[in-house]
């Protein structure tokens, strides 16, 4: 007798196979048969009209901090989500040193991770709500051997390269970059190759969020596909746009450079957020060179006018495509302040809260008021986003953080959105490649063997969703409010999402690498 059967469901296999009427056997938390007639079962849950699919798998997820949130968390069960790959954007949570103070999530200020390894065995001291796997980040990194220096000290990229080891040797599944942001903003090109070989040993991937998403889009394409090639890594470009009214329309111009660069042999994929906005820290307007030294040194430049007015000149200098921070790819409209020290400017956009001061003056004062606020940044077109959604290299990612706060609703909605409003409203791409995109095109690329396929031996992560239902309704003004259609999720055979509905407890799994994940090879 099986332990559980999901009977006459539409089955997607995750590999972009049609999809066919079929029963799915689970057993000892993996498939053991899919087909009819497959005998009986202790339970047998009726899923005749829904889509049974893998679990699906986050590749660009903010998550890395959930598990020390009080109670379970299910935003992502109720998406369907199963997986997510975290410490994205060159930010882990681990390794840390005194360098490093300052940039401790604030759930973590009174536990700060002086090993990669010590963060996780946290995570599975604690517990997870869904199942994660952990890139080490170059920024952390950076940090711990050089806190906000822009050069390194003697000896510090040495020592970055041995605590890359040690994340991997722990159970990393990759090495992540944030170019975008400092202090990852002041390294070179060597340097990113130098660390990207040291993953090679273990065969693992580099995730980067590029130097530029806008005016210098195409050089920083160039360089990710430079450090991968150089370093004989696995590439995922993370949450691809065209941002900034300069820039739209450069979508084709990127996908055509990934195109290229895979037919030449370099081994990528991509992901996307069904969203026109994207959301980060207001600091990243600045030029990176603002943040050289640390806040105090941020503050004491925003305080001094001539400092400011030479920043501004910087950011605003059409010659400098990369180092100038997101000012250009921004107009005041497009600016939602989401989180602040002051309420009185939380929720509404910079043009609002001008008065009578120039925008550049206006961020400045109010990051000088509050240099950790964020926002939403409404900087993309939509026939970019669509012509990205669509490629076959590109997969869904959130680029979401933990449920906590004003935020984004990609936190609650990507894949519900892309599912509901790309696929079956505007018909974006038939629904098995659709699953694809959010199930084997991910595992694939970070090296999940035995998740984002359903067949007989795939660990039984699974979603069950109304193909007529599926959607999510939260707004930018009122991102957290539950999705809709996701029916049943399954982690390891375990019915976590029964009937909509959590079930409750923390019952993921951290996967790291060797676990379910490629097994290291040496160089060569």
């Amino acid at each position: 007798m099986h332990d559980l059967i999901l009977r006459g469901g539409t089955l997607h296999d995750g590999f972009g196979s049609p999809g066919r009427t079929a029963d799915v056997a689970i057993d000892r938390g993996r498939v053991t048969a899919t087909g009819r007639d497959l005998g009986r079962a202790a339970r047998v849950v009726d899923v005749d009209g829904l889509v049974v699919a893998p679990g699906f798998i986050d590749p660009h997820s903010h998550s890395d901090t959930v598990p020390f949130m009080a109670g379970a968390q299910p935003f992502k069960l109720w998406q369907g989500v199963t997986t997510e790959i975290v410490g994205n954007c060159g930010f882990s949570c681990g390794p840390s040193a005194p360098e490093s103070s300052g940039f401790t999530p604030e759930i973590l200020s009174e536990r700060a991770f002086s090993t990669f390894g010590g963060y996780l065995d946290a995570v599975e001291k604690e517990g997870t709500t869904n199942n994660l796997a952990v890139l080490v980040g170059h920024n952390t990194l950076r940090l711990a051997v050089g806190g906000m220096d822009a050069a390194l000290r003697p000896g510090a990229l040495e020592r970055m390269a041995e605590l890359a080891a040690e994340a991997f040797a722990s159970g990393a599944c990759g090495l992540s970059s944030g170019l975008e942001y400092v202090p990852g903003a002041y390294a070179d090109t060597a340097e990113l190759i130098a660390l990207a070989r040291v993953a090679r040993r273990w065969n693992l991937v580099y995730a980067t969020h590029m130097r530029s998403e806008s005016e210098g889009l195409a050089d920083a394409l160039d360089e990710a596909v430079e450090v991968a090639a150089a370093a004989g890594v696995r590439l995922q470009v993370s949450h691809c746009k065209a941002s900034g009214r300069a820039v739209h329309g450069s979508s084709e111009m990127l996908l055509d450079k990934l195109a290229a660069a895979r037919v030449r042999g370099v081994d990528l994929r991509a992901d996307v957020y069904p969203y026109r906005a994207f959301g980060t820290v207001l600091v990243a307007l600045l030029p990176p060179a603002a943040c050289e030294g640390g806040e105090v040194e941020l503050l004491r430049r925003l305080a001094d006018p001539a400092e400011r007015r030479a920043l501004r000149a910087l950011a605003e200098d059409p010659g400098c495509t990369t180092g100038a921070g997101l000012w250009r790819e921004v107009h005041p409209e497009d600016v939602q302040l989401i989180r602040h020290a002051s309420a009185a400017v939380s929720g509404r956009r910079l043009a609002e809260v001008l008065d009578g001061r120039e925008p550049w003056d206006a961020l400045c004062d109010l990051l000088m008021a509050d240099p950790h606020g964020d926002g939403v940044f409404h900087t993309m077109h939509d026939d970019d986003v669509t012509r990205i959604m669509k490629h076959p290299l590109v997969s869904i990612g959130s680029d979401g953080g933990p449920p906590a706060g004003p935020n984004h609703p990609r936190t609650f909605g990507t894949f519900p959105t892309f599912l509901g409003e790309y696929v079956r409203d505007r018909g974006l791409v038939p629904m098995a490649e659709a699953i694809r995109k959010v199930s084997s095109a991910t595992a694939a690329q970070f090296g999940l063997a035995d998740r984002g396929w359903l067949g007989p031996g795939a660990v039984a992560d699974v979603c069950v969703f109304d193909p007529a239902a599926i959607r999510h309704d939260g707004t930018y003004d009122e991102p957290g409010v539950r999705p809709a259609g996701v029916t049943h999720v399954l982690l390891g055979g375990r019915v976590v999402i029964d009937d909509g509905e959590f079930t409750g407890g923390r019952h993921g799994r951290l996967l790291r690498r060797g676990d379910g994940c490629l097994q290291p090879r040496e160089a060569g």
